[in-house]
């Protein structure tokens, strides 16, 4: 038997053999296949963008109270009128009808369960507002005997009818009246336009009023 072959030094080690694949059996993937793929991605896109709804900042802000959303939910218009009417009702009535509008006794009448505020019609209330009232007035079975301030300058016909709106409406009133349109206010301030004294009861109840 023949003694095994030494390798020759000079030849060096044998190079490891290769384990890739022949580069007929690699993969190429089809170019239509791609074309398809990026296709149906767009249409999804646009699919999601029409039908989804979207994030819109109306809706969604990260650390939003729900206040916040709430404000900026669109509102019916009566709505929009009580909102408004609170804060024109917190800056012009509040500090003599108080916030919880039941007035300061002896004083200033409330405004909550008042039959002045829960009549059919506002044409009289109107009028208050516009020129102010002055003298005995009955309210509630009580009577008081002071001025109210007129605002007919500083109120717009929207403003008017805002916060006579949020009053006549306001369930924490114990008020059920219904709403007051500036339309309302502005035929009202038309036809008392050279009004320049305040309204006593007796001329307020000789006003004749429509549903």
């Amino acid at each position: 038997m023949k003694p095994p072959t030494e390798q020759s030094p000079a030849a060096g080690p044998r190079p490891p053999e290769s384990t890739a694949p022949p580069a007929a059996e690699q993969f190429a993937t089809p170019m239509w296949l791609v074309a398809l793929t990026g296709l149906l991605c767009f249409w999804g896109a646009v699919y999601l963008d029409l039908n989804a709804g979207g994030f819109q900042a109306l809706v969604f802000n990260r650390g939003d109270r729900p206040a916040d959303v709430a404000a900026r939910v669109p509102k019916s218009g009566t709505g929009d009128l009580v909102t408004h009417g609170r804060r024109i009702y917190g800056v012009y009535c509040a500090a003599c009808h108080q916030p919880d509008g039941r007035g300061r006794p002896g004083q200033f009448p409330p405004l909550a369960g008042s039959e002045w505020v829960n009549a059919a019609s506002p044409d009289r209330i109107i009028r208050v507002v516009l020129d102010g009232a002055a003298g005995p007035m009955t309210v509630r079975g009580q009577t008081f005997n002071n001025a109210m301030l007129l605002w007919r300058a500083q109120l717009s016909d929207e403003d008017i009818a805002a916060v006579l709106t949020f009053v006549r409406r306001n369930a924490e009133f114990h008020n059920t009246a219904g709403p007051v349109a500036p339309a309302q206010v502005k035929a009202i301030r038309d036809a008392t336009q050279d009004r320049r004294a305040n309204w006593t009861e007796a001329e307020l109840l000789a006003v004749p009023v429509s549903e």
